[in-house]
């Protein structure tokens, strides 16, 4: 049916090329292109035998010639990025070249952020809009009148938090809800990997995510709080007691947008002392600064030596045990009546990698890319312009979730967070 190419070969996507060849009805060829390519031509030795046809590339996704190049000689019918959301306006940019569909995982921001033209454009986004978070819709909504003019699709972020999430929010209001009032989004990863401290996913884009500020949306605007200063206690199905924070997250963005009459959206991730502890030293000592500094004559950037000292994220696969529950509890009026409702999704981290090789936090962004692709290959999501998961059918793609490894499941008297 398709031919994709995949930019990317962490460990994210490493999950969503697995999924795409157990999916080869859908994915016939795919090609895995990253800066690296000996990572691509490891991975297809070890997926190759399928029905899916590999192929593997080198790309500098930073360098727009570069990707429309592999585009133009590749011909694929969809480009998923799963690079760095560094890197998605230039794919973007090289899709719009070629007239080839995008989506991606994680919405765009930029590696250098004292860059004199993102920074006028950002403080003037924080004045406006009210919240100081690096990453946000606008720089993508932009190609918006682009793609539409293109008869292109993209689709952004879909991966569990934003994607599934979004997902989840649709499918409230289309079967559940005549108006939902709140939403509470609540990730928890209940693993144990062994180390005093590694993130699951790469530790510039989770370092930078959780000590920023936290926001939610209340009434029409944004309220910033500082960063880890609103903490709830929550049971998990199948995890536990934990303590979860208030984030920024970028699906506040679009669902604030799209969910008609919404009074408050908050997004809430749990995290243990040891983590806490071990960030705020690393912050406090500047280590997990994005500005270059000189050192011995060399230029480096703290938060990018951090990260070739902490564990690779794709290396906790095998030594990760326990859960994930991630889901967002709806209150809302059906019927002229008060409901609440909760969706949500546990994972376990050794299924996860008996099955893919990979921890539960990369499989459950993982497989949703995959989703969100066959989505777009198959006509099932087709409107020119670009899109969050939420402005889409839910029910096709929460059907393939059941099906492709992240079933849902649903409670109708779930403890609401305070």
């Amino acid at each position: 049916m398709g031919r994709v190419l995949i930019i990317g070969c962490g460990g994210v996507a490493s999950v969503a090329i697995h999924k795409c060849c157990q999916n080869s009805e859908v994915f016939e060829e795919i090609m895995i292109a990253s800066r690296t390519k000996s990572k691509c031509d490891a991975l297809k030795a070890k997926l190759d035998g399928g029905k899916t046809k590999i192929e593997t590339a080198q790309v500098d996704a930073d360098n727009v010639d570069e990707v429309i190049a592999l585009i133009k000689s590749y011909k694929p019918d969809l480009v998923m990025n799963i690079a760095l959301p560094y890197q998605d306006l230039t794919i973007m940019d090289a899709c719009l070249a070629c007239g080839v569909n995008y989506m991606d995982t994680a919405n765009y921001e930029p590696e250098d952020i004292e860059e004199p033209e993102w920074k006028a454009a950002y403080e003037k986004r924080c004045k406006e809009e009210g919240f100081s978070a690096y990453f946000d819709y606008s720089y993508q909504w932009a190609y918006k009148k682009k793609f539409e003019e293109a008869g292109l699709t993209a689709l952004l972020g879909s991966g569990f938090d934003p994607g599934v999430t979004q997902a989840y929010c649709a499918y409230a209001l289309k079967h559940e809800f005549d108006e939902i009032d709140t939403i509470d989004i609540l990730d928890c990863n209940g693993g144990d990997h062994g180390y005093p401290f590694a993130t699951n996913f790469n530790p510039e884009i989770n370092l930078r995510e959780v000590s920023a500020p936290g926001s939610y949306w209340e009434n029409g605007h944004w309220v910033e709080v500082p960063a880890m200063s609103i903490k709830r206690e929550y049971n998990f199905d199948q995890v536990g007691q934990k303590d979860m924070y208030l984030l920024h997250h970028e699906e506040i963005e679009s669902l604030a947008k799209n969910i008609p009459g919404v009074k408050r959206i908050r997004f809430f991730m749990t995290f243990g002392q040891s983590y806490l502890d071990h960030m705020r030293c690393l912050e406090n000592v500047g280590m997990l600064s994005t500005t270059p500094i000189n050192y011995e004559g060399k230029e480096i950037v703290p938060i990018q030596f951090l990260k070739a000292l902490l564990p690779d994220p794709a290396s906790l696969g095998p030594r990760t045990k326990g859960k994930t529950n991630i889901g967002c509890i709806f209150t809302g009026k059906k019927d002229g009546k008060e409901k609440t409702f909760y969706v949500y999704n546990v994972c376990d981290h050794q299924e996860c990698y008996q099955e893919v090789g990979s921890q539960a936090i990369s499989y459950t962004t993982g497989v949703p890319a995959m989703i969100g692709a066959m989505m777009l290959l198959t006509g099932t999501w087709n409107k020119p312009g670009v899109y969050t998961v939420e402005e889409f059918d839910p029910d096709p793609y929460m059907e393939a979730l059941n099906k492709w490894g992240l079933p849902w499941q649903v409670s109708y008297e779930p403890v609401l967070v305070d």
